[in-house]
């Protein structure tokens, strides 16, 4: 058996007049994140553990900002070409743990529903998807509220 860990990150900062898209969940917030896509920070942090565990690209190479097909595009569409790439490069994800950091919104009272969209676009069971909420105990600029980060690592499997 052939397995490959890839990390990633990512960071977005908030604005108004914008829905919040964390794992491809909608959370009730009055901010948004600014981004060319949705922004969703926690997907494209996880996009890119899982292209370059499989060493296909990254999310800015396969998605980039210049590209006008990409703007305002929910980042669950980004997401399947990522997975489409995995498979054909002959990858299965095995497990996802990730972290994101913000002061706001709490993550616990979404982190079930976000789990479980982050499973089912990995194609994997529930137990082998994790998402953690961290402040960043204000320092720095997610702890001014000024946005969010999200980092992400994925183990791969050869199929």
């Amino acid at each position: 058996m052939s397995f490959r860990i890839g990390i990633g990150f990512d960071v977005h900062r908030f604005v108004e007049g914008r829905p919040l898209y964390l794992g491809g969940v909608e959370i009730p917030h009055e901010r948004g994140l600014l981004g060319h896509s949705d922004a969703d920070v926690l997907l494209h942090a996880v996009i890119d553990a899982a292209l370059g565990a499989a060493g296909v690209g990254d999310i800015g190479e396969l998605f980039p900002d210049s590209d006008p097909r990409y703007k305002g595009v929910r980042s669950t569409l980004l997401f399947d070409e990522a997975m489409r790439r995995l498979r054909d490069a002959g990858w299965r994800v095995v497990n996802c743990d990730a972290v994101i950091v913000c002061e706001e919104p709490k993550i616990l009272p979404h982190r079930a529903a976000i789990r479980a969209s982050l499973a089912g676009l990995l194609g994997v069971p529930e137990d082998a998807v994790m998402v953690k909420g961290k402040t960043s105990e204000k320092l720095g600029f997610t702890g001014r509220g000024e946005g969010v980060a999200a980092q992400a690592a994925v183990l791969l499997e050869r199929r």
